[in-house]
């Protein structure tokens, strides 16, 4: 441990013959590769007695009281072969890194008699080295709509730390930060002793803030805390009521969003496996600008091409009809369920793609597969606090699967929502290893899930919900856009100006494929840009949600649900049907294990829930010699539909 005399930091391009830089620099005075400032969270005592300008391992620049930069991120950070416990919580809660740190690396003892110290990434920490603000810091000047969002995410995140025996860090103050409409925690603290926190525990902590909220919401909030103080109150009770309430605020705000996509070939590959939606070269459909998809199709040509084009033609048919399910209602659909109705829209593309593979005879790398990340702005009919009807919550949710990514940019910060599903990862959610530590390996980034690659019951779906409650950008894309981390390094000068309105959604788009193709040419790129505007001067007509004057109604009185019929009759419009001309290119995507025979047909009834007969439908298309079988061991109304199919 010494005093720096000269505050430096390396590039990390490991070509530089001249990687020594000044810590105030941004880029690279020798081969203009952006810097990298990962400023990470030093725990304990020890870390927080270590004086600013202190350099500690000959790596680590003390900025501030427990702020350290890591000026050498060529090096890997120092871990522990054997996982101390208090790690533990950190892994296996790895899907909530939008709120979480995720564990570093250590720096060994620096006395004999000391412990190791622990550091943090991913930690609420603003790119020039400060924390961001408490919850009451900023408390007072927040909107009626932030102030129960924060409250909500600190509920939706009690009960997976309360299993890991780290929901005491919910009821620290100054551990809980704020980014924007995101609650971000500093550390995971364990219990102090062995009596369970309760609800009324976490409602308490609460009474503090509660007495200075917006007083549009300040009684709601006052009786939702009042009810978490009660023994017998359990915490779906109070999930819903505050849902309710953050509905109704949101509501008030005016939402017009704008969305533009493109794809790309790229300036290396011979054919673009990448679908996207919107796409430029599409006419207007009634479901722009609330759906959006990026697909990266997997296992060459004539293989991954066919897989994502199936999986957004699907999707957008399911959605569709979701949409007008959703419109019918009188009561907003609880979150829980409409989740539960994405991942089974899901299964279904999964089983599409998975049973074309069958028909093919397609075994291992042959088998062709999709990545997915689908964003649904979902307008739901909400009486808001002010008493007036609207006919937009402002609910977003969010699905993805592989490594196409989503990021939310504002004009003060990036935020990358999404997790891949990659190797290092899996290491991490096993609690195996670090993540950094994982990254060493040479499968790193080999994908471990993909739609169409295995059964539908082994997908590990992840689907999020937001609430959209300030201005900002929505960014969906394809690894030739993210990879070397150009989205996080460009996003001001891509995002400022389309947010100020210097550039159109459409020009963004097109800049995005360019910053693509001159940096990370090697791959196709896939972009979609959703501009979220909260302004009624940007208000526009919104499409209704049961418009399709398109569509054609079929005279089918045994199905129960004409919304789903409907798109069903679409799906079967579809030309599903290409097979491949040529034998597919190897990827080098990691083998994943070869999928078993088809689904048994009661286990692929059970995983359809909510998309059944798009799933019979598009499986009638795609093999009508097993459809028939299935349909012969149906119920006898089922198979009525099925004979109209033949």
């Amino acid at each position: 441990m010494m005093i720096s005399t000269q505050r430096i930091i390396y590039c990390i391009n490991p070509s530089c013959d001249r990687p020594v830089n000044l810590i105030e620099d941004r880029i690279c005075t020798n081969c203009q590769t952006p810097l990298i400032h990962r400023y990470l969270w030093a725990t304990g005592t020890l870390a927080a007695n270590i004086l600013p300008e202190t350099q500690v391992a000959d790596r680590y620049e003390v900025i501030q009281q427990q702020i350290w930069l890591d000026t050498q991120l060529g090096l890997p950070p120092e871990a522990s072969q054997d996982l101390p416990k208090t790690v533990i919580p950190y892994l296996k809660l790895y899907q909530q890194h939008l709120h979480l740190p995720q564990v570093y690396g250590f720096v060994p003892a620096l006395a004999a008699d000391a412990e190791d110290i622990l550091l943090l990434e991913n930690v609420p920490i603003d790119e020039t080295g400060n924390l961001y603000p408490t919850i009451a810091d900023v408390w007072e000047q927040a909107t009626a709509v932030r102030q129960v969002y924060w409250l909500w995410q600190i509920l939706q995140l009690w009960q997976p730390l309360a299993e890991l025996g780290v929901e005491q860090s919910l009821l620290i103050p100054d551990n809980l930060r704020v980014q924007g409409w995101c609650v971000r925690l500093l550390e995971l603290h364990p219990a102090q002793t062995d009596e369970k926190l309760r609800l009324r525990n976490l409602g308490q902590s609460w009474q503090s803030w509660i007495a200075l909220a917006q007083p549009q919401v300040a009684q709601s909030l006052q009786n939702i805390v009042e009810q978490m103080c009660d023994r017998a109150v359990n915490l779906e009770t109070i999930t819903t009521q505050l849902n309710t309430l953050l509905l109704s605020a949101a509501a008030e705000l005016p939402l017009s969003l704008q969305a533009a996509g493109a794809t790309d070939i790229g300036t290396e590959p011979t054919q673009n496996e990448d679908t996207c939606y919107p796409n430029t070269d599409e006419p207007y459909n009634p479901l722009m600008p609330r759906l959006s998809m990026v697909c990266d199709g997997i296992g060459g040509h004539q293989g991954g091409e066919v897989a994502s084009q199936m999986a957004v033609q699907s999707l957008k048919l399911q959605i569709r009809a979701l949409l007008a399910e959703v419109a019918e209602q009188s009561e907003p659909v609880a979150p829980k369920l409409l989740q539960e109705q994405l991942e089974a829209s899901l299964r279904v593309v999964n089983n599409l793609i998975s049973s074309r593979n069958d028909e093919q005879k397609r075994q291992g790398r042959e088998r062709m597969a999709t990545t997915l990340v689908m964003a649904l702005q979902l307008p739901q009919k909400i009486a808001t606090i002010s008493g007036w009807q609207s006919d937009n919550a402002h609910e977003l949710y969010l699905a993805n699967i592989g490594d196409s990514r989503a990021y939310w940019i504002t004009r003060n910060y990036c935020q990358l929502l999404t997790v891949d599903d990659d190797v290092a990862w899996r290491e991490v959610r096993f609690a195996r290893s670090f993540y950094r530590q994982a990254l060493q390996r040479v499968d790193a980034t080999a994908l471990t899930q993909a739609l169409g690659t295995k059964d539908a019951e082994s997908l590990r779906l992840s689907i999020q919900r937001f609430i959209i409650d300030e201005e900002g950008l929505l960014l969906l894309c394809s690894d030739g856009l993210s990879d070397n981390h150009w989205v996080e390094h460009s996003w001001q000068d891509f995002a400022i100006p389309v947010l100020t309105g210097e550039l159109s959604v459409e020009e963004t788009v097109h800049n995005l494929i360019n910053l693509a193709n001159q940096k990370n040419g090697h791959d196709n790129t896939s972009v979609v840009l959703t501009l979220c505007r909260l302004a009624k001067e940007y208000l526009v007509p919104v499409t209704s949600l049961t418009p399709p004057e398109e569509i054609v109604e079929t005279e089918t009185p045994e199905v129960e649900e004409p919304a789903l019929t409907e798109s069903a009759q679409a799906l079967l419009d579809l030309d599903l049907t290409e097979k491949p001309t040529a034998p597919p290119i190897p990827t080098s995507i990691k083998k994943l294990n070869r999928r078993k025979p088809l689904v048994m047909i009661g286990r692929l009834l059970a995983l359809l829930v909510g998309g059944t007969t798009l799933g019979l439908l598009a499986w009638w298309q795609i093999n009508p010699q097993t459809f028939q079988t299935m349909c012969r061991k149906l119920p006898q109304t089922v198979q009525s539909f099925c004979s109209q199919r033949k």
